[in-house]
């Protein structure tokens, strides 16, 4: 289907050497140690979306979180373009987003990059090209995130979006057709864990 070229890919977040993997399948949020974490792919995590927005049960993660200080910078993984880019003003939803999107083996590929500063989105266009390396956008806080801690949600879709969303949480019902949808980031990413 896709021809990933793992490891040539830029991080979208420049990663220390020492950072915490985090298990949320209890569904207990406890802050880390480290100023940098990772939260997994294809995790559940029963009883950690309480808002309103997840009232249908959604609780199966299809991204991946990786926490770090409120402004962090992240990069494009390659050379694309702006989808999309908005504001998800619901409690616990994305908050700032960007959608880009990129050629992988001659296939389109988008990227989302969620939970963003307002800052992240100023000035941006659509069809904006964006270079591999090239940072789009900062981590937001609270305030401007969904009301979460700082982190970047970064998922893959082989679907392209209608609007600056898509779900980075679904039904564990739908497993096996959302893991289809949204290929595991760390095709982009690397083994970060």
């Amino acid at each position: 289907m896709f021809d990933w070229q793992t490891g040539r890919y830029h991080p979208v977040v420049h990663l220390p050497d020492e950072y915490e993997v985090r298990d949320f399948t209890t569904g207990e949020y406890i802050p880390s140690d480290y100023e940098f974490d990772i939260g997994r792919y294809d995790e559940l995590r029963p009883g950690m979306y309480s808002t309103e927005l997840f009232s249908d049960g959604r609780f199966l993660h299809v991204g991946i979180d990786i926490g770090a200080p409120v402004g962090t910078p992240c990069m494009a993984f390659d050379d694309g373009e702006i989808s999309h880019f908005g504001y998800n003003p619901a409690d616990g939803d994305y908050g700032y987003v960007i959608i880009t999107k990129h050629m992988v083996s001659k296939k389109p590929i988008w990227a989302l990059y969620g939970h963003l500063s307002a800052e992240s989105i100023e000035g941006k266009k659509i069809g904006q090209k964006v270079s591999r390396g090239e940072v789009i956008c900062w981590m937001g806080d609270k305030h401007e995130n969904g009301g979460w801690e700082s982190h970047l949600h970064f998922q893959l879709s082989i679907n392209e979006p209608e609007t600056h969303d898509m779900p980075g949480v679904v039904d564990p019902k739908n497993r096996e057709k959302a893991l289809d949808n949204y290929p595991d980031p760390r095709f982009v990413l690397g083994p970060i864990y």
